[in-house]
């Protein structure tokens, strides 16, 4: 089946849920309107209809191909269909107009964003790394350096990656061996070697700009002794045109799982000659620009490949025939009835689609949240901050479980043809599955929301969080068209708050008890999330419904999200018994005994 860009869904979630006509007062929305974006969500949804999606597959079963001396070829009309993305704006579509971008809002660019990853994850991902390149540069390098590497990478004619991982350390990076050595002439010479280097070679664009972290010689071990370098595949001259090969190359590729068609990367750097951005000893608090963009758009590209994959397996349950409805033949004049009929194969799409719906409308609402910390209202841009810290580990580590989940649904709709390279099925699961393990494990993300960021400002961002969904459920709560979205809202909320309080009087005792909590307080967290967004779509398709519409779209959005409020919700309870248990059962076993 072909991949379709819901844009029906997400024009929906922008225009009538997240209204986004009532923020041209905001930074960055003076010229945007709802129908400006529905225009910019119909041609982004052509673009991945009709040059990325066709890719996709093909792309998959070719992979890359490294050559000695380092040289990456992508798979058969990667580069062409890449060159048309440039051509065409796409990448400079949310990048500052300081350095050529469209300024356009994070909260359009995430919309188009779902539309590149479901046509193809690996695709997405070399634009996706320049992006995170580009903000880290951005956000904290010298204006010299901003406009010798970012008006290219804006455009898309260079690209950029993030290279932190090395064979000794993936998320303890206090152990990083890549050095430094100062050249006394504002350069350093960079010395070392970095693994699992998305888009880290190929044959996309002249330059490739590599964002380094590395220990300048003689600082201080662990992570305060590191810092960040950019670190260019070709020296850029005063001009800026291109001058000598700089001395890194690519040492080899990964052979994955999935995410055939993206290089990923051995990167060795020979004394490469590379710039710092920001200050010395400063490299992990600059490197989080690019490792939050990595992890927002993680979590976007998991529920991308959810929302492919849900649709690949609703166009099949519609299309295979197998066995009678148990209520009597829907298709008496063929041999068997179309597998959609069976109340367990709609069960299995109905969850898929109640994540995924969920989820789209998660990732706007959050990237609505990163436009508005640029607002001129403190009040407006502290809290939208706040909101931003505490809601990216849910998201990447919640949206990716559940579009791993999703695709997992899909293959076993899919049956036995899943399971072969017949039909998507596969490389859908394939693909959605490093979404969990990179950008940090969903562990880790977990350990980084009750570790981090609850206890952030002495729990400002969650208290907040809490006053906002019980302000939403007091002024929603007597409409009795929606009262099982509030109520189960509500719920959640509350199981929630019990979570956060467990935390806070048994976490501090013992640190094990927070560790061994984490994971089952994130899936609260992401439940009432989804709770909270399947309210607001609610009462916006039942506001259409009771205006007179008849569009069958508004009253299916109302069934799928009542299958998450009385499916998929009480899963919060779960969770929570689970979450109280503490760390004994998990501790009291003896290493040896595993």
């Amino acid at each position: 089946m072909a991949y379709k860009a819901p844009v029906r869904d997400l024009t929906f979630i922008l225009n009538e849920v997240l209204e986004i006509d009532r923020y041209t007062n905001q930074p960055g929305f003076q010229d945007v309107s709802s129908e400006l974006a529905q225009q910019i969500l119909e041609e982004a949804a052509r673009f991945s209809d009709e040059v990325i999606a066709p890719i996709n597959n093909p792309g998959d079963k070719e992979g890359c191909h490294w050559a000695e001396g380092g040289v990456v070829t992508t798979p058969k009309g990667w580069k062409e269909a890449y060159h048309q993305m440039v051509e065409a704006g796409w990448p400079a579509l949310m990048m500052d107009p300081a350095y050529g971008g469209q300024g356009m809002p994070s909260v359009i660019g995430s919309a188009v964003g779902q539309f590149t990853a479901g046509a193809s994850a690996a695709f997405s991902m070399y634009p996706g790394l320049t992006a995170g390149a580009w903000a880290g540069i951005h956000a904290n390098a010298s204006e010299e350096i901003k406009q010798k590497y970012l008006p290219k990478m804006t455009s898309g004619e260079w690209t950029g990656t993030m290279n932190l991982t090395e064979p000794q350390c993936g998320t303890d990076l206090g152990m990083v061996r890549t050095k430094a050595v100062p050249n006394g002439d504002g350069s350093y010479s960079i010395t070392g070697q970095k693994i699992w280097i998305s888009a880290g070679e190929h044959d996309f664009a002249d330059n490739i700009i590599h964002t380094v972290l590395a220990r300048v010689e003689g600082a201080v071990p662990g992570i305060k002794g590191l810092s960040l370098f950019v670190v260019p595949k070709f020296l850029v001259n005063e001009d800026g045109s291109l001058g000598e090969r700089n001395t890194l190359e690519c040492a080899g590729l990964e052979h994955k799982m999935g995410i055939h068609g993206n290089a990923t990367a051995v990167m060795q750097y020979d004394g490469a000659r590379g710039w710092l951005i920001g200050e010395e000893g400063r490299g992990m608090n600059n490197m989080f620009v690019v490792m939050n963009e990595a992890r927002l758009g993680t979590g976007l590209q998991g529920l991308a490949i959810g929302t492919a994959a849900y649709q690949a397996a609703a166009e099949f349950a519609k299309d295979r025939l197998q066995g009678r409805s148990l209520t009597g033949p829907k298709n008496p004049d063929g041999p068997a009835d179309p597998i959609i009929v069976h109340p367990d194969v709609r069960r299995m799409l109905l969850e898929a689609r109640a994540f995924v719906e969920g989820g789209q409308a998660f990732i706007l609402w959050t990237a609505l949240q990163a436009d508005l910390e640029k607002s001129e209202d403190e009040a407006v841009a502290t809290k939208a901050k706040d909101y931003m810290g505490l809601l990216t580990p849910v998201l990447k580590a919640y949206l990716t479980d559940k579009g791993f989940h999703a695709a997992s649904l899909a293959m076993q709709v899919h049956g036995g043809s899943g399971y072969t390279e017949h039909f998507p099925a596969s490389q859908y699961l394939r693909d959605a599955r490093i979404t969990m393990i990179y950008e940090g494990t969903n562990g880790i993300q977990a350990l980084d929301l009750v570790g981090r960021k609850l206890p952030a400002q002495g729990g400002r961002a969650i208290m907040s969080w809490f006053g906002d969904i019980d302000a939403f459920v007091a002024e929603n709560g007597s409409n009795e068209a929606v009262k099982p979205f509030i109520d189960g809202l509500a719920d959640a909320k509350k199981k929630l708050q019990e979570g956060t309080m467990w935390l806070m009087q048994n976490g501090m005792a013992n640190p094990d008890n927070a560790g061994a909590a984490s994971t089952d307080y994130l899936n609260i967290f992401g439940l009432t999330a989804l709770a909270y967004v399947w309210s607001q779509m609610a009462i916006a398709a039942q506001k259409q419904i009771d205006a007179g519409s008849t569009d069958p779209f508004y009253a299916a959005k109302l069934q799928t999200g009542r299958y998450f409020v009385e499916r998929i919700l009480p899963d919060a309870g779960a969770h929570l018994t689970k979450l109280k248990t503490g760390a004994d059962v998990l501790m009291a076993m003896p290493a040896d005994a595993f």
